[in-house]
């Protein structure tokens, strides 16, 4: 068998002017970098937003070591809705080097469901993450130059939040000591990183709909307080030009294609446990204006990603998706049941039964937002007859349609039963979108609805810190913002090892810190941090390149 870099390497990609010519691209419309992968300029984009094209929401269920496939079926389901005559455009996150180095593997779909070039996508790609580190790191050096002279600011060097960043999984950068070293080094100060996926840059690009919106909410960041208390941003040290100037290119979304030839944005890549998790916004546009439907995802389960999709990327984009497929598979609704991971293989209804809740809990969560979802059963060779005809009754004794597909094998040929779905449940304009909580609400009563009404939470409670910096947050402008709550993707709890549908839980936030660049409020729960560490046994360990160039070990 075949493993999915072998796949990739396999496949005979189309010319990027090709894929572009699909979308009514010209070939003074795209930027090429390389053979088979462009960027496509803000200009381009915006003569044509006046033909919208139909949103479509991929997620999950919370994500187990069994597998789930969003970005597969988000794949495969793009390429079925092509062999149906359709005009699909496909919108993923890009992969950050930690999970791809650590334990998760790439981001670029599974099997015969891929985006191409795999092992570019999953590397390097455009440049886009590190001229996101870069900007943030110029931030940092400005910010603490500042300190050291003239600190006319007056920034309390006890009181800096922001952070540096780096896009590789290193826990030895979490908290760190710098300015060590004499007087011409700098201020000493406890400082951190966070990966970049996490970072406040990241999520700001991901955001902004132009440059001068990029640059306006650069220097909205809080870099840190005075010694009054008051918030210093980065315009005040005149930070945003330059690092809009290090991401002006980053801003364009990457152009590539599915093995199939589909069009594929590949833009932007927030984590959705500790951030928002979706594609850039630019890319979500781009679609919109250039094919007739777009399929994005948004990261692990529906509790996270399509919340925040929801509540923060589609509030500020004015978007409205129309429909929203959740992904599952039989193997992972077991594993919620307690059926253990090495005896997963084996036919068992009882955990199947025992682990439904949890993708029961998931439709009604997406129903609180006016839309009905549709159940891609992503299948497994292992899957039984009787446990796939189990899920499908069940999903539709909830009164929603649960559909078999095989987009790892088959890719589109495997989903069209799933594309048919999606299409007449579009045609039929039953969903009625709507977001989880008004603007006005306090912050407080923001973080309570979602841990009452999307996790199942008894209530919340706020550490005496938690409680202070939401207070400070309304302070500086933020009251109305929506919130971004990084919890693990393990469980509807903040607890990593409670599976399935829990109940009689109570969710513990303690910090909360304002986000002021991309426009939210990020609220810490848990033990989730933002910079994950790497596994006893890294994914890099297994990865080499051999004499010609050729990958090997890229998951």
């Amino acid at each position: 068998m075949l493993t999915d870099i072998q796949i990739a390497q396999a496949a005979e990609l189309r010319p990027i002017e090709e894929i572009a010519a699909r979308l009514g691209l010209g070939a003074d419309e795209v930027e090429p970098y390389g053979r088979t992968k462009a960027k496509v300029p803000l200009r381009a984009i915006r003569a044509r937003r006046n033909s919208p094209g139909r949103l479509v929401l991929v997620t999950g269920t919370n994500p187990t070591p069994a597998g789930e496939g969003k970005s597969t079926v988000s794949v495969g389901l793009a390429d079925a809705l092509t062999l149906r005559g359709r005009n699909p455009v496909l919108c993923l996150r890009e992969p950050s080097l930690g999970p791809v180095f650590g334990i998760k593997g790439g981001a670029a779909g599974g099997g015969y469901s891929q985006v191409v070039p795999m092992d570019e996508i999953n590397l390097h790609f455009t440049g886009d993450f590190h001229a996101i580190s870069s900007a943030n790191a110029l931030l940092s050096a400005m910010l603490d130059n500042h300190i050291h002279r003239p600190n006319s600011l007056r920034i309390d060097p006890r009181r800096v939040v922001f952070k540096r960043a780096v896009d590789m999984n290193d826990r030895a950068l979490r908290n760190i000591v710098i300015g060590l070293g004499g007087h011409t080094a700098g201020v000493p100060r406890e400082d951190g990183f966070q990966i970049t996926a996490a970072s406040e840059v990241m999520a700001t690009l991901c955001l902004a709909t132009g440059i001068e919106d990029l640059e306006r909410r650069l220097g909205e960041i809080v870099v840190a307080y005075d010694v009054e208390g008051g918030a210093v941003r980065a315009r005040d040290l005149n930070a945003q030009g330059a690092m809009t100037l290090l991401l002006k290119d980053a801003l364009a979304p990457n152009l590539v294609q599915t093995l199939a030839g589909t069009p594929a944005f590949i833009h932007g890549g927030p984590f959705a446990n500790i951030a928002h998790g979706c594609n850039s916004l630019v890319a979500t546009q781009a679609g919109l204006a250039l094919g007739d439907v777009v399929i994005t995802e948004a990261g692990f389960g529906a509790d996270l990603g399509a919340e925040k999709f929801f509540d923060i990327k589609c509030r500020f984009g004015g978007l409205r998706p129309e429909a929203v497929v959740i992904a599952c598979t039989v193997r992972a609704l077991k594993m919620n049941g307690g059926q253990a991971k090495s005896e997963l293989a084996t036919e068992n209804l009882e955990a199947l039964e025992k682990g439904f809740p949890n993708v029961a809990r998931h439709i009604e969560n997406i129903r609180k937002f006016g839309l009905d979802p549709i159940i891609a059963v992503n299948r497994f060779p292992q899957d039984t007859p009787a446990e796939l005809d189990w899920l499908v009754e069940a999903s539709g004794a909830l009164g929603v349609r649960a559909v078999v597909a095989d987009p790892y094998t088959r890719t589109g040929e495997g989903c069209l039963d799933l594309a048919d779905a999606l299409w007449e449940q579009l045609e039929e304009g039953t969903g009625d979108f709507h977001f989880l909580y008004p603007d006005d609400m306090p912050l407080d009563d923001k973080i309570r609805t979602v841990a009452r009404e999307i996790y199942r939470a008894d209530g919340v409670d706020f550490s005496p810190a938690a409680t202070r910096q939401i207070a400070e947050c309304a302070s500086i402008g933020m009251a109305n913002a929506p919130v971004c709550i990084a919890k693990t993707q393990f469980s509807f709890t903040d607890d990593p090892t409670r599976l399935g549908a829990p109940e009689g839980f109570r969710i513990a936030v303690r910090e909360v810190t304002p986000s002021a660049g991309a426009g939210f409020v990020v609220v810490k729960t848990g033990d989730m941090m933002t910079m994950p560490g790497l596994p006893p046994t890294p994914g890099a360990e297994g990865m080499r390149v051999s004499e010609d160039g050729t990958i090997v070990g890229l998951a």
